[in-house]
């Protein structure tokens, strides 16, 4: 399967500033790029390439003076397996201790996943006594399925798990926090994921195409994707960044006064 990515974000601007952006392909998917991403700058800017502590590949913008706003553009080609996300039933859960060292920082507290809240004792409360492993991480999607009610009026760039939890409605980040957090109160660690899901074998839904926020835990030596939203397989997931939490992992970050004025994504299936 070939899916079209790309995207369209143009933010406007007051003063020189830095931006930073990631919004690249994360690098475990480079090799099913079918051409190198197109992104283009504009006015005529050049960004600065990098990666960050995640491995994550971002880039950096230096905004002059007189310019008024800034648009990041790119289109790619990304094939894809066409297998929705892998279920793996006996996933088993590890000790604390028996965790790689690389891991250990996917079960502390974060700046929008309190474990060291209320949440902690919830979660052994209502977690407890369901298998370990890959069944009480769908326990906990299932959870947190029903618990938040999706609405994209209700989008909040601030609000945290615990939040979440309490306010129960939000968007797919807040389904992803909530559940992050929560397994890493199961001594489950969770890492937070952004990028592209379309709508790709089921059918179109209502809201505009936007990037998509879901997570992944470590079971059985590997990690695994699940989908505290939609909570079901899906198919053609792109994966851009990797983290503790969406702090981690901007779109974009201006150090200055900004106003986003166009943003539109898309995620097609070409064939």
């Amino acid at each position: 399967m070939l899916i079209r990515i790309g995207y369209d974000i143009e933010l406007a601007v007051t003063a020189p500033t830095a931006l930073i952006y990631l919004l690249r392909v994360h690098p475990s998917r480079e090799h099913d790029l079918q051409a190198p991403e197109n992104v283009h700058l504009q006015p005529g800017l050049v960004a600065t390439e990098y990666f960050d502590g995640f491995g994550n590949r971002c880039g950096r913008i230096q905004v002059p003076p007189h310019v008024s706003a800034v648009r990041l553009t790119n289109q790619a080609i990304v094939r894809d397996t066409g297998l929705a996300d892998a279920v793996y039933f006996d996933a088993y859960q590890h000790a604390p201790e028996e965790l790689p060292t690389e891991v250990l920082q996917f079960l502390l507290p974060s700046r929008y996943c309190e474990v060291d809240s209320d949440l902690l004792g919830f979660a052994w409360t209502q977690f407890g006594g369901s298998p370990m492993g890959w069944g009480r991480v769908q326990a906990i999607c299932d959870f947190v399925n029903q618990r938040i009610r999706f609405d994209y009026n209700q989008a909040r760039s601030n609000r945290s798990a615990l939040q979440g939890f309490h306010e129960r409605t939000g968007v797919c980040r807040d389904f992803a926090h909530l559940a992050v957090t929560l397994c890493r109160c199961m001594n489950i660690p969770a890492r937070y994921a952004t990028g592209y899901l379309g709508d790709i074998g089921i059918p179109p839904v209502r809201y505009p195409m936007d990037f998509s926020a879901w997570f992944e835990v470590y079971l059985g030596g590997a990690w695994h994707t699940f989908d505290a939203r939609h909570n079901t397989p899906r198919i053609g997931r792109v994966v851009m960044a990797y983290g503790r939490d969406a702090g981690d992992v901007p779109i974009t970050m201006t150090f200055g006064p900004n106003a986003l004025t166009r943003f539109e994504v898309t995620t097609d299936e070409v064939c």
